[in-house]
């Protein structure tokens, strides 16, 4: 996971679809516009969420709701984001969307002097 501003980013995109530069090693890689955006993202009820998917490992959203007693369409929304960041991944068996944890812990390194912060998170591993 990356930590690049939005306009950083388009115009790296940009730059790379005119063939000015090469796509980044990262290009792939999540990314986010700040930690601050990311700290908004890990609230008590989303960290619950990831918990309960990591933990119970439920085999659709339908599943999840249940789980949680969340509302279907503001869990879908709330699973997307969580998704974009690179926290988890939505995968498709059998006509259903799994949601699965992805991530087992993430370090922040702030740098106070600079806009130079990196997140590192450390993958689920099998």
């Amino acid at each position: 996971m990356k930590i690049q501003p939005m306009n950083s980013l388009i115009g790296e995109m940009r730059a790379v679809a005119r063939g000015e530069i090469a796509a980044p090693a990262d290009a792939a890689a999540p990314s986010v516009e700040s930690a601050e955006a990311l700290l908004r993202l890990l609230t008590p009820d989303n960290r619950r969420l990831l918990r309960t998917i990591r933990d119970c490992k439920p085999q659709s959203v339908a599943a999840l709701a249940r789980l949680t007693n969340r509302a279907g369409p503001n869990l879908l929304r709330t699973l997307n984001k969580l998704e974009a960041f690179g926290l988890l991944e939505m995968r498709m068996v059998a006509r259903r969307r799994v949601p699965t944890a992805t991530a087992v812990t993430l370090r922040l390194e702030i740098d106070p002097y600079t806009m130079a912060d990196r997140i590192e998170a450390t993958p689920i591993h099998g």
